[in-house]
């Protein structure tokens, strides 16, 4: 008999799908709050906070969440937020490239917890400057393949993006991305809007120059515990990693 019940594995499932939904509902609501501080809080007037509401709405945010932070964001009723950006940089297996993009209200505790999360899970701290260097700032546009009754194609997205100065469109499976500067990704998002396609999502990532091949699963198993424990840190925004693990080893680990 095994020790543990269906109903028991079941329930675990669901608290840890519940917990990464409500880290995700936090991380949205902090990038509507900062770009609601920055911008203020008309979204007409301000594309960045216009975009990260939508982001939030279309992971389910409730709209009465989303409206209070961005009051918090602007100020609006005496409360304001202040968080400051601090980016941390590691090394997991491999030498995979880890860097980690933080909002927070307190330097020390983000500084230790993603410490902590780094070194218990087999990566390394990172000097500064050794892994930011092979990752740039670029605009990123995700527009989904399935539009409607239709399915879209890179040629028809690039037709439709082309007077934006896109850098790049690639096939990443169920979406296709769209790369360029950051300071068009706003002309990038009107334009698929415009040609009358939904986006998934428009914002400006870090986009590493290479990728690191990791051809073992045992390798590949503890970069994604490593990636996880890293994106389960309250203050942690945003990791961003260079590996390329093979479809066979992914199959494994599945």
């Amino acid at each position: 008999m095994s020790g543990h019940s269906k109903w028991a594995t079941t329930k675990h499932k669901k608290a840890a799908i519940d917990a990464k939904r409500g880290k995700l509902f936090a991380n949205l609501i902090k990038k509507i709050e900062v770009a609601a501080r920055l911008g203020g809080g008309d979204p007409g007037g301000n594309p960045t906070l216009y975009d990260a509401i939508q982001k939030a709405k279309k992971n389910s945010v409730p709209n009465d969440n989303i409206d209070r932070a961005v009051k918090r964001g602007s100020g609006v009723g005496g409360e304001q937020v202040d968080y400051i950006e601090i980016m941390y940089e590691a090394y997991g297996p491999a030498g995979v490239a880890i860097l980690i993009e933080c909002l927070t209200d307190n330097r020390n505790r983000s500084a230790s917890d993603v410490k902590v999360a780094v070194t218990r899970n087999g990566g390394t701290m990172a000097d500064v400057g050794s892994v930011s260097r092979i990752f740039d700032r670029k605009g990123v546009v995700e527009v989904s393949k399935a539009q409607g009754g239709t399915t879209l194609d890179e040629d028809l997205l690039i037709e439709a993006t082309l007077d934006a100065d896109p850098e790049d469109v690639s096939d990443e499976g169920e979406v296709l991305k769209v790369l360029s500067d950051p300071s068009v990704v706003v002309d990038v998002r009107k334009a698929v809007e415009e040609a009358g396609y939904d986006y998934e999502s428009a914002e400006v990532q870090f986009v590493p120059q290479y990728t690191q091949a990791i051809d073992a699963k045992e390798a590949a198993d503890k970069l994604f515990r490593l990636l996880d424990a890293i994106e389960e840190v309250d203050d942690v925004q945003a990791v961003y990693s260079n590996e390329d693990v093979p479809d066979e080893v992914l199959a494994e680990l599945d």
